[in-house]
């Protein structure tokens, strides 16, 4: 135990989700984890839905492996291997995963090509994670039964149907039409979780498939315009966000796989548009029609994980975008108050199966927000939709990822330079990062090992004059030519192991006019940090209860240090 600065705390917040995680499975269904949860009923209300199965399972599997790496905790081991052994009860002879019949709703028994998605993702996580031999044997034979069900045409493959039958595709006539649904909800999604497994394997089937999925969204699709802007036609979602910025996540990986710069310009043009639709704070929008009132966390999960590729792969200025979505609308979206949710003493107004009243609240303490306003937990607006769901199994599990993502990409390091690149705290191998803000613009670097260079990320909003480096071997300031590297960077040459590096700078406090849902907000900055919203929520109010100190409280905490670190 040791004493830190009690600022954001990206692993803190992984396993207080992971209450939400271990809270939604659902004993009256052996496990199935309910899919959203009402926390303005009376009482509040758990619900499944059919997207309990394929979907539900890999995120919230995909959830308990990072969360582990994150902490260092074996705590949810037992329901990690719940959602395992259901998550392979799933897969049928084909090797796709699917969802069973439930004829009393009319639902078919099929293989949702969404959920191929949230299946192989969390495969290849746990394969990554603990070199899972079963792992590795259902996605050889996941990725192969991909490859075979799509429809392969000289210039393009793709899929016809959102979902593939135990007797094949639903319809023909659509495969001799081209009437492909969605490409980027059925294919483009794929190829993130798909080009991960070709890393960690060499599998080539699945990289084969990464390529014709980009050919299919780039250059067939019509998904995204000349301007990077979201096709809102009906029959692609209305420009659904989640699929839209799920696909750029995948294509920006693929293009810096392969090196194919103009892939990159491409994608930098769509999230650059889809940043000109969000707030600089991380709310987005749910599509560009009925869903365009509300957000959904897992599309801010989406423009993370997309910046911090893009990021890693030499275009720096989306660290800082980065990191504001993580200090604000990430964590800010993350259920840690109960006190406006009312559940039920006892289960006699449950329906078994479907829906539960009883301690709903306390199950989904941790959760991150399905659908919310940019100002409050809950999104109950007159327009669009109205109010709909308060949590989602997947914006729960995708809330973790987002929290991995950004954990992960805190320090980077090659054989030359170790890299800050986002002023967060978090302990690795070769440096702790102890971060100040918002409250002072202070960063302590402590080393523990001999580094060739150690950089660390000013945000631009800092200037540089005003810029200073503590050393044991002398203080240096930032108006000094030698102290920048040329990625503009803060350079720290050569510290050496015991050494603490202390860097501070000014954070100014600034005021911005944020549209959102056809509304205006007036946003307190400081620095990254949002630090008031105007008008305030009513529900469950973001951002009012955000305090400045004149020095960062300290808190006592034992970081995690894992012995082995990998990236997705």
């Amino acid at each position: 135990m040791s004493e830190i600065p009690d600022t954001v705390l990206l692993e803190e917040r992984a396993a207080l989700a992971m209450n939400a995680v271990t809270g939604l499975p659902d004993d009256d269904m052996g496990g199935i984890p309910y899919f959203s949860a009402d926390l303005l009923a009376r009482p509040a209300v758990l619900r499944h839905g059919d997207w309990d199965w394929g979907s539900s399972h890999g995120r919230l599997l995909d959830a308990c492996v990072l969360a582990r790496q994150m902490t260092g905790q074996e705590t949810w081991r037992k329901a990690e291997e719940g959602f395992r052994q259901r998550l392979i009860g799933f897969f049928g002879d084909d090797g796709l995963s699917y969802r069973p019949a439930r004829p009393e709703v009319g639902w078919a028994a099929n293989a949702n090509l969404i959920d191929q998605r949230a299946v192989l993702l969390a495969l290849t996580t746990r394969f990554v994670s603990d070199g899972d031999p079963e792992a590795r044997k259902l996605a050889d034979r996941h990725v192969a039964a991909l490859k075979r069900i799509a429809i392969k045409e000289r210039d393009v493959w793709f899929y016809p149907a959102s979902e593939y039958t135990p007797a094949g595709w639903p319809s023909p006539n659509a495969i001799a039409l081209h009437l492909a649904p969605d490409p980027a909800s059925f294919s483009g999604r794929l190829i993130m979780p798909l080009l991960r497994y070709h890393q960690a394997t060499g599998n080539e089937d699945a990289l084969e498939l990464c390529g014709w999925f980009a050919r299919l969204i780039v250059h067939k699709s019509g998904v995204y315009g000349e301007d990077g802007s979201f096709n809102a036609a009906r029959a692609y979602r209305s420009g659904h966000f989640h699929t839209r910025l799920g696909t750029l996540e995948g294509l920006a990986r693929y293009a810096a796989h392969t090196g194919d710069h103009e892939l990159t310009a491409f994608v930098r043009r769509a999230y650059d548009w889809a940043l000109g639709q969000a707030t600089a704070f991380g709310w987005t929008p749910g599509d560009l029609a009925d869903q365009r009132y509300e957000h959904e966390s897992c599309s801010l999960v989406d423009l993370i994980g997309t910046g911090t590729t893009l990021a890693r792969s030499g275009h720096t200025a989306y660290w800082g975008v980065v990191e504001r979505f993580l200090r604000n609308h990430l964590v800010e979206s993350q259920l840690l108050d109960l006190s406006w949710v009312e559940s039920a003493q006892d289960t006699s107004g449950d329906e078994p199966g479907w829906t539960t009243h009883v301690r709903v609240g306390e199950r989904v303490l941790g959760a991150f927000a399905g659908y919310g306003a940019p100002n409050d937990y809950v999104c109950d607006v007159e327009l669009g939709r109205g109010h709909t769901a308060d949590v989602q199994a997947c914006c729960v599990g995708s809330g973790v990822r987002g929290l991995f993502w950004g954990w992960n990409s805190i320090v980077t390091a090659d054989d030359r330079v170790t890299r800050v690149n986002l002023l967060l705290t978090r302990a690795t191998r070769s440096v702790t990062v102890l971060s100040h803000l918002p409250h002072e613009g202070r960063v302590d670097l402590d080393v523990h090992e001999d580094l060739p260079e150690l950089r660390l990320r000013v945000p631009d909003w800092a200037g540089y004059a005003k810029v200073r480096v503590s050393r044991p071997s002398g203080d240096h300031d930032g108006a000094e030519a030698g102290v920048w590297a040329p990625d503009g960077y803060l350079s720290i040459p050569a510290p050496r192991r015991g050494e603490r590096v202390t860097v501070t700078f000014p954070v100014p406090e600034t005021t911005s006019t944020e549209v959102a849902a056809e509304r205006e907000y007036q946003v307190r900055w400081r620095g990254d940090d949002v630090i008031g919203i105007s008008p305030e929520g009513t529900a469950r109010p973001m951002y009012s209860g955000r305090k400045v100190h004149p020095t960062a409280p300290r808190r006592d905490y034992t970081l995690a240090r894992p012995e082995r670190e990998w990236a997705w």
